[in-house]
């Protein structure tokens, strides 16, 4: 590790221990509960991982300066609390999460050694043209699955990753594109498990699904996601450090730097392989997994949209995807692409090319945790209540609030889950300005979650992707940051104007306008 990796680090661990000893030393610990202290372990983290590239250690620092904050700088309860508080009960927490994880890694494998990946690759480079063509299929592929974003992250990298290298496609550039599509379709598409969270929100004698449904016009950050890669895509330019990654995948480099995982050699060839073979899988995959969301979440009658609102994904995925990977081996081996031995052997192979994304995943819902045991949501409510009477403005707060708190904590579930009280208590959801507020927490909370590498979607888009995570998150948060800085706009804008349609209209006009404007000064720049 180099001395510009370490010296950041060192920094920021002799600043904890100072601020303790500084403490214990004046015999006045301030408790950090609740107050702007509670946000500092995600900061930290977030920040070294960015200045540093290196995520492990970055997490590691951060849940330790949560967990010296929660237990007042006692190491042994601080201890106590990392293993107890933290890493364990993100293991207990996310365990379906992992299993799918696993098993889908698995089914990846089996369609590598099996040449069902390779066969697609084949067909898509006669019927899906250049790099247009591929990028427009992988959007579009990750709209139809809107589901579960999860779902969403790992099936559309697993499927489209043939395509977008057989079209030079960084795969920098491909995990923006499954991010850009797994959260924004789930937060506006009723039938998904995030419909199903937000509704739990609802006030009593207030519909849940007729409230989300209401917010989806004033969406503007995952609506204009979609127009934003669309444009991007049809104006044929990038800019930030997204491209030298283009640049590089033109030039044979799909990765640019950063670590190469497991499953980046090159696929199985089979003569015997065809289409089918990737599509069928992936087609049952779906089918049993929807299914499985549907049978978890139905109970005395529920209609299918209400068994969405009522189901549980870390139960469901896994449920659906261990039937799915038994289907998987048996059509394999009767169509006597793969033997049972080497079916066998793709299981291992699938869980080592998974196990990076796990161990962040874990890392990161663990510094998640000690945020919670310093109540940050408490913090938040506080400062947020302190700007309820600015009224037109409050969506446009709302969202960078929403914005502040999943980029600090890596979760739109808990970000949503934290503001959607408070809006409710402040406004009536049938209100003109409510259904914006709504919108704005909503909006934000995918925003904040698509900017921050300690997010899961971010953490698994990078595994679909299998991309450096770091270059991940640093290619897309310029995209990321433009969309938002549109959505802020617009939520100025219709806060006064107060009409969907009209502020659609100007969100849209404006995104549109920003990326001619960016792409003039990129070219000027590069004469």
């Amino acid at each position: 590790m180099t001395a510009k990796k370490i010296i950041p680090k060192v920094l920021i661990i002799a600043f904890v221990v100072g601020f303790g000893v500084l403490c214990a030393l004046t015999g006045n610990i301030m408790s950090p509960v609740g107050t702007l202290w509670s946000l500092f372990p995600p900061v930290i983290a977030i920040g070294l991982a960015l200045l540093t590239k290196e995520v492990y250690s970055s997490l590691f620092i951060g849940i330790l300066a949560g967990g010296l904050l929660a237990t007042s700088f006692k190491p042994i309860k601080t201890i106590d609390s990392i293993i107890n508080d933290g890493l364990i009960a993100s293991v207990s927490g996310t365990a379906g999460i992992f299993i799918f994880l696993v098993i889908l890694g698995v089914i990846v494998a089996l369609l590598n050694k099996a040449g069902g990946a390779q066969a697609f690759g084949r067909w898509a480079a006669k019927n899906v043209k250049g790099k247009i063509g591929a990028s427009l299929a992988t959007f579009a592929f990750g709209v139809l699955i809107f589901i579960d974003d999860y779902f969403n992250c790992l099936t559309v990298g697993a499927v489209m990753r043939p395509v977008t290298d057989k079209a030079k496609i960084s795969r920098s550039k491909l995990a923006y594109l499954i991010d850009a599509t797994a959260a924004p379709v789930c937060m506006i598409a009723p039938i998904s498990s995030w419909a199903a969270a937000v509704s739990e929100y609802a006030p009593e004698g207030v519909s849940g699904l007729k409230m989300f449904i209401q917010a989806i016009p004033y969406n503007f950050y995952s609506l204009m996601t979609f127009v934003f890669i669309i444009a991007i895509v049809l104006m044929k330019f990038d800019y930030g450090p997204m491209k030298l990654h283009e640049l590089n995948a033109a030039n044979g480099d799909l990765f640019t730097s950063g670590m190469v995982t497991a499953n980046d050699e090159e696929t199985d060839s089979n003569p015997k392989a065809k289409v089918i073979d990737l599509v069928l899988p992936i087609l049952v995959l779906i089918g049993i997994c929807v299914y499985a969301l549907y049978y978890i979440g139905q109970s005395g009658g529920l209609s299918f949209a209400d068994a969405f609102g009522n189901t549980d994904a870390t139960v469901g995925l896994p449920w659906g995807g261990l039937i799915a990977l038994v289907f998987v081996i048996i059509y394999f081996v009767a169509r006597r692409l793969i033997t049972f031995k080497e079916a066998m052997a793709c299981i291992p192979k699938g869980f080592n090319a998974m196990v990076p994304a796990i161990l962040i995943l874990t890392m990161a819902t663990s510094l998640k945790n000690m945020t919670g045991l310093l109540d940050s949501d408490g913090f938040v409510k506080a400062a947020l209540a302190d700007a309820s009477g600015l009224n037109n403005f409050l969506p446009a707060i709302i969202f960078i609030v929403a914005c502040g708190i999943a980029f600090a904590t890596g979760t739109s579930w808990g970000t949503f889950g934290i503001l959607i009280p408070i809006v409710t208590s402040i406004f009536d959801v049938n209100s003109a300005l409510g259904i914006m507020s709504m919108s704005a927490c909503l909006a934000g909370a995918v925003c904040g979650d698509h900017c921050s590498p300690i997010s899961d979607t971010t953490i698994m888009s990078s595994a679909g992707a299998q991309c450096d995570h770091i270059n991940h998150v640093s290619t897309q948060l310029p995209y990321a940051l433009t969309v938002a800085g549109i959505s802020f706009v617009s939520y100025i804008f219709s806060g006064f104007v107060q009409n969907a349609w009209i502020s659609l209209a100007f969100a849209l006009l404006l995104t549109v306008g920003t990326l001619f404007v960016i792409k003039a000064l990129t070219k000027k720049k590069a004469a």
